[in-house]
């Protein structure tokens, strides 16, 4: 009649039908930081100088501006999303929600802080 036994169905210990998206969004993150990173090494190998100046003049450019923002969403997205996983398995009850939601603020704001990081050194206010 259903999958899991009566008692499960009760008690809502069901599958919430989320692990799919979750596991696809890893793997996306995953890929994404896989091929930017390799961008971020290989663009760091081939420069000149690591001069604060020099660097700042690279990352000025909408190219590497952009692919960085997108480095920094990908890596953060990618750490949330297995900080959730450990933090649903491991945590039980009122404190699963604040700590989630404690996770999120806290990934968020540091997204935040470095995306703003690098738009401002784009612009040029180093």
């Amino acid at each position: 009649m259903g999958n899991g036994t009566r008692i499960g169905k009760v008690r809502g210990l069901g599958s919430a039908h989320q692990g799919t998206h979750h596991w696809l969004l890893q793997r996306f993150t995953a890929a994404g930081n896989l091929v930017l990173v390799l961008w971020l090494v290989f663009s760091l190998l081939l420069m000149p100088g690591y001069s604060y100046l020099a660097m700042a003049s690279w990352l000025a450019s909408p190219f590497a501006a952009t692919a960085m923002v997108l480095l920094i969403i990908s890596t953060f997205w990618h750490a949330r999303l297995g900080m959730q996983v450990m933090l649903e398995d491991y945590v039980h009850g009122a404190n699963r929600f604040v700590a989630i939601l404690l996770l999120n603020l806290i990934f968020v704001a540091a997204a935040v802080f470095g995306i703003v990081a690098v738009i401002r050194i784009a612009l040029g206010a180093v």
